[in-house]
C-alpha cells in the first residue's frame, strides 16, 4: 500500500477501496500474524493502510475485509479482532467495508454470524486503544455490514429493499420456505453436462 496514500491525496475525487485491507498473511498462517501483532502492535500492510488517513490527511481510503475475515475468524480469532480494531481506529468505522470472498468459502452466513458475535477482547481494547465493536445491530456493525458500501455505490437501502420484494430471489425464497424445513441434500455449485462423468463409482 506504499503508493495508496499519495494517490488518494492527488486524486481526492476518487475512492480507493483496498481489498482484503492489504492483509499480508492471506493464505498463510494467522499465528504468524498474531505473533507479529503481540510483538509490535502492528499487522503487516494492514496497519500501513490504517495509518494513511492520519499520514496524508485523506478520507477517501477504504478497507474491505474480504477473505481476511473468514481466514482469521476461524484460524485465529484474536487476529480477526486485532484487524477489525486496527482498521476502525485508523480508517474510521465509516470506511471499513464488508466482504466475504464467498466464492472460496461457500455460503457466507457463518461469516455474517461471526461478525455479529465478534467483540474485541477488553485487554486488547485497553492496550491498543480500540473501541468495542458493540452489539450485532449496533452502529459499528451496521455500518460495516451495509451502510458504508451503500454510500459508496449510491444505494438507498430502504428504496432498494422495496424494489427487491418481487424479484427473482424473493420468489425463490418464497418457494424455498413453502417446501418446508427438510433439506433436499442437493449439491448446488459445480455443474457438468450430463453424460460427461462416469457415475458408476456411486453404485
Amino acid at each position: 500500500v506504499a503508493d495508496v496514500g499519495q494517490a488518494a491525496k492527488d486524486w481526492p475525487q476518487l475512492n480507493f477501496i483496498i481489498y482484503h485491507s492489504a492483509y499480508r498473511h492471506v493464505g498463510g498462517d494467522p499465528k504468524v500474524a498474531l505473533a507479529e501483532f503481540e510483538r509490535t502492535g502492528r499487522i503487516a500492510w494492514t496497519s500501513d493502510l490504517a495509518d494513511i488517513p492520519a499520514q496524508y490527511g485523506v478520507n477517501n481510503v477504504y478497507g474491505d475485509v474480504g477473505q481476511l475475515f473468514a481466514t482469521t475468524l476461524v484460524a485465529e480469532p484474536n487476529v480477526c479482532a486485532a484487524l477489525m480494531g486496527t482498521l476502525i481506529k485508523g480508517l474510521g468505522v465509516d470506511r471499513v467495508c464488508w466482504g466475504t470472498d464467498a466464492l472460496w468459502t461457500g455460503a457466507p452466513q457463518w461469516q455474517i454470524e461471526g461478525l455479529r458475535r465478534l467483540e474485541i477482547p477488553e485487554v486488547m481494547q485497553k492496550k491498543f486503544g480500540f473501541a468495542p465493536l458493540g452489539p450485532a445491530d449496533g452502529p459499528v456493525k451496521t455500518a460495516i455490514f451495509g451502510d458504508n458500501n451503500a454510500r459508496l455505490y449510491n444505494i438507498q437501502p430502504k428504496r432498494a429493499m422495496l424494489e427487491l420484494k418481487g424479484d427473482r430471489f424473493a420468489l425463490m425464497k418464497e418457494k424455498y420456505e413453502k417446501a418446508g424445513a427438510e433439506p433436499s441434500h442437493t449439491r448446488y455449485g459445480y455443474v457438468v453436462p450430463s453424460g460427461e462423468i462416469d457415475h458408476s463409482v456411486f453404485v
